[in-house]
């Protein structure tokens, strides 16, 4: 399970889609709705705030947003109903990290959209995230 904390205009259909399923899985295993799933280590940052549903729905909202710019059609009534007021933190270690993550993955998956990718200087951060400085998070396997 990858919450990016990239921004998902990055990703590419399989990675869009993909990002929603999983961001559904997260909201389950956040509302404790799941049965074997209960501790994946990406959703540490979600789970050590305040109210992590609402983080989880905030960032679900926003990846619909890249989905309604690509005329894809997906069921928003999935999202748990709750308000999204608050940012969570990301550092820029981690969207550095990430970025290069995906950029591997779209060099062997879709190399036209990894073409101009490979030259962004400056990542976008997901709108549910702010970028503060550090290093990537203590949940990624390097």
């Amino acid at each position: 399970m990858r919450p990016w904390s990239i921004h998902s205009c990055y990703l590419d259909s399989k990675g869009l889609a993909a990002l929603w399923r999983q961001g559904l899985l997260a909201q389950s295993v956040l509302l404790e709705n799941t049965r074997g799933y209960k501790n994946p280590p990406q959703l540490k940052r979600f789970k050590n705030t305040d109210n992590p549903i609402c983080l989880i729905t905030g960032y679900l909202r926003h990846i619909l947003d890249d989905v309604d710019k690509r005329s894809y059609n997906f069921n928003r009534r999935k999202i748990a109903n709750s308000k999204f007021k608050t940012k969570l933190p990301v550092t820029n270690g981690q969207i550095e990290f990430e970025f290069k993550q995906l950029l591997k993955k779209l060099k062997e998956r879709d190399p036209d959209l990894y073409k101009p990718l490979k030259w962004v200087k400056r990542t976008k951060v997901h709108p549910a995230f702010k970028k503060i400085s550090g290093d990537e998070g203590d949940w990624e396997i390097i």
